[in-house]
């Protein structure tokens, strides 16, 4: 029989767990007993944010071979109600315009993707770029590895070995090499991340022979540039043992992406949304320094708003 020390160190733990993979942000879960590969997944599109009129939708899912549970929202980013918000870290009073409040010699400070969701006032947000150094603590420095841009003011500089999604100021999306980005001018909005993985609706030969399981984060783009895909696949845990690159771009072009991008994955893999109570919750199960359902305080974030800044959520 176990004692009292092993329950009251791993009961909470388990409680966590279960709790973290129990809800659904449109009510039930959809995912079922899963399907039994990648090219099997079949999107079925739920309307997601009463808020605004279209232009969100979620979906998630089931394989079971390899064993993968993964969670997507589909952003339209022709509706004129939706905003794209990205931020380098933790802004002091959440304001996502102050581009000099909340660093520290250079550096942003550490924040969550719930937090960030819920300081920002937003519908919904995902971690981007890879960072320096790794902890749970939110307020910490960190420094961004690669580009961040936010509303025309770059934050953080490029990082040329990686690629980047960007946001044009007259409209569409890009996955570019960091390399290319010289100046802010009509860019509205960037976010790095590690490399592309989908390429023309084609993995990318370079994650051919990458086998490496780990939980993911990334963003696709649809071929006419109308919809922005948010991704987290989990890992690290029995039901979901986590993804390849190569895996990754078969589930964002069964999504409905032509180009794909891997952001920062392990346990900084985080998708948060504000469910139909108001409250924020991580919709996948976070996994930091072991503990199931434990986030990691990240750097730069990528989040979806809608452009009432004065929007008064409801939490009934």
């Amino acid at each position: 029989m176990p004692s009292n020390g092993f329950l009251k160190r791993y009961i909470p733990l388990l409680l966590i767990f279960v709790s973290c993979a129990s809800v659904s942000p449109v009510g039930e879960r959809l995912s079922g007993g899963g399907v039994v590969s990648i090219e099997a997944v079949q999107p079925v599109w739920w309307p997601f944010a009463r808020e605004i009129t279209g232009g969100l939708d979620y979906f998630e899912g089931k394989v079971t071979r390899p064993r993968l549970e993964f969670y997507v929202l589909r952003v339209d980013l022709s509706n004129p109600e939706s905003e794209i918000i990205v931020a380098d870290g933790g802004r002091p009073g959440g304001n996502a315009e102050n581009h000099t409040a909340g660093k520290v010699a250079g550096r942003s400070l550490s924040v969550k993707v719930s937090t960030f969701v819920r300081e920002n006032n937003l519908l919904a947000g995902i971690n981007a770029l890879p960072f320096d150094t790794v902890s749970a603590v939110e307020g910490e420095p960190r420094a961004n590895i690669g580009l961040v841009i936010s509303g025309g003011v770059m934050l953080s500089p490029p990082h040329p070995v990686f690629d980047a999604l960007v946001f044009y100021t007259g409209g569409g999306a890009a996955i570019v090499t960091q390399s290319e980005i010289v100046s802010v001018e009509n860019v509205e909005n960037a976010v790095g991340g590690f490399r592309r993985v989908l390429e023309n609706g084609e993995p990318v030969e370079r994650a051919a022979g990458l086998n490496t399981r780990h939980p993911r984060s990334s963003a696709g783009i649809s071929a006419d540039g109308i919809f922005l895909y948010l991704v987290v696949i989990d890992g690290r845990r029995p039901g979901s043992i986590g993804a390849t690159e190569r895996e990754t771009a078969l589930l964002l072009r069964v999504f409905g992406a032509s180009e794909g991008i891997n952001f920062d994955g392990g346990g900084s893999s985080a998708l948060a949304l504000r469910y139909p109570d108001g409250k924020i919750r991580t919709v996948n199960t976070p996994v930091h320094g072991g503990i199931p359902g434990r986030e990691r305080a990240v750097a730069g974030c990528l989040g979806v708003g809608i452009r009432n800044k004065d929007k008064k959520w409801s939490t009934d």
